[in-house]
């Protein structure tokens, strides 16, 4: 995350403490706020919003390495999201897997 811009004098020379900023230029000194929290919003292929617990199904054939292919139309059970690039972890078959949502749709 880079500094923010000072609020008093607007300049970007801001020095970085552990609980505060402190403008190097003006010395102005304003307290670290915490981030607020982005709910990570996961989308299937058409568009819809997952969300834990969902049933989705595979939109495409796909290859999970080796000979063995996930057919379209698989269905998964109760998915899990996850950060990460697979954003979605779940069990078909007795096989966890995970699984990009652009490949699924919410079933």
């Amino acid at each position: 995350m880079p500094n923010p811009p000072c609020p008093a004098c607007t300049l970007e020379d801001v020095l970085s403490h552990t609980d505060r900023w402190e403008c190097a230029t003006c010395g102005h000194e304003w307290p670290k706020e915490a981030a607020p929290e982005v709910a990570r919003i996961v989308k299937d292929a058409h568009g819809n919003i997952l969300t834990d617990g969902d049933t989705v199904a595979v939109i495409k054939d796909l290859k999970l390495g080796g000979s063995s292919v996930l057919k379209a139309g698989t269905k998964a059970r109760n998915i899990h999201l996850v950060d990460g690039d697979h954003e979605i972890d779940c069990k078909i078959d007795g096989v966890g897997i995970a699984l990009k949502a652009c490949f699924v749709k919410k079933a």
